[in-house]
């Protein structure tokens, strides 16, 4: 009786493990196979993506797992379709809001590649950034099972801006390769580096006619302090270059004043 009652025990402890370990272990990772997501767009604009995903099962027999997917665009319209095997599609859905959530995907359904599409407005931009730049959440999507916790797929970011943090961005990137050429030919443009941060900071504080003012300054600033530098060393070269030519002449006429009158009888 006490060797039935520990092997009942060993049976149970032996299955709750299994059990635990079957939770933990995570799922086989979905392959992104294709996706076109803009790197980057305009604030209030609408703007699509789409990504499809392949190698969706680890036991292709029996395998069954839940899709959900979230976005911060506005205004949003999903499409989800369903390819069998052969490319032709299964099915259809089109979920409403910034997000939805489990979406069944079944092998038994013979389900083998589901394409998402979102449509929607670009939302504002709370806090910008110059370096990296502002982006927000364009699409997440993520696996799960039943009861069970999620795994993210991937998530995809896109740099949003307006025309004028745009055009504020373009003034300090100009400024900032006018800075590097500047470093390159020696120069020390130490207002223009001053500039350029302070353009930054006011492009962070969103205060955007002031950073491109600063930038183009501090571009101003750089490219007359390489100029400035470019003529100081053409000035060297010219004053190396006469130094050189004066010694080639005295030489010679310190040679030619070595040399005895010539014998008119020789």
């Amino acid at each position: 009786m006490t060797r039935t009652n520990s092997s009942h025990s060993s049976r149970v402890v032996l299955a709750t493990v299994v059990v635990l370990l079957a939770a933990t272990v995570p799922a086989a990772a979905v392959s992104v196979t294709g996706e076109d997501v803009p790197e980057e767009a305009q604030v209030g604009t609408q703007v699509s993506a789409s990504v499809t995903l392949d190698e969706l099962y680890q036991n292709p027999q029996s395998e069954q797992w839940q899709l959900s997917g979230s976005t911060e665009l506005t205004d949003v319209s999903w499409t989800i379709v369903f390819y069998d095997q052969t490319g032709s599609q299964v099915d259809l859905i089109e979920p409403t809001g910034q997000s939805f959530s489990n979406v069944g995907i079944r092998a038994s359904d013979g389900i083998s590649e589901v394409e998402v599409r979102v449509t929607g407005t670009v939302p504002a931009v709370d806090t910008y950034s110059y370096d990296p730049a502002q982006e927000f959440q364009l699409l997440q999507l993520q696996r799960g099972q039943a009861g069970g916790a999620s795994n993210t797929i991937d998530t995809w970011q896109t740099h949003h801006y307006t025309e004028q943090s745009a055009s504020a961005r373009e003034a300090i990137d100009r400024a900032g390769d006018e800075l590097e050429q500047a470093r390159a030919s020696g120069a020390n443009p130490s207002d223009a580096q001053a500039n350029y941060d302070d353009a930054i900071a006011a492009y962070e504080d969103g205060s955007f006619d002031v950073a491109t003012n600063l930038a183009n300054r501090s571009a101003s600033q750089a490219e007359q302090a390489q100029q400035s530098q470019q003529t100081q060393q053409l000035l060297i070269y010219a004053g190396v270059g006469l130094v050189v030519l004066a010694l080639l002449v005295g030489g010679i006429l310190y040679w030619r004043s070595q040399q005895g009158p010539e014998d008119p009888l020789s």
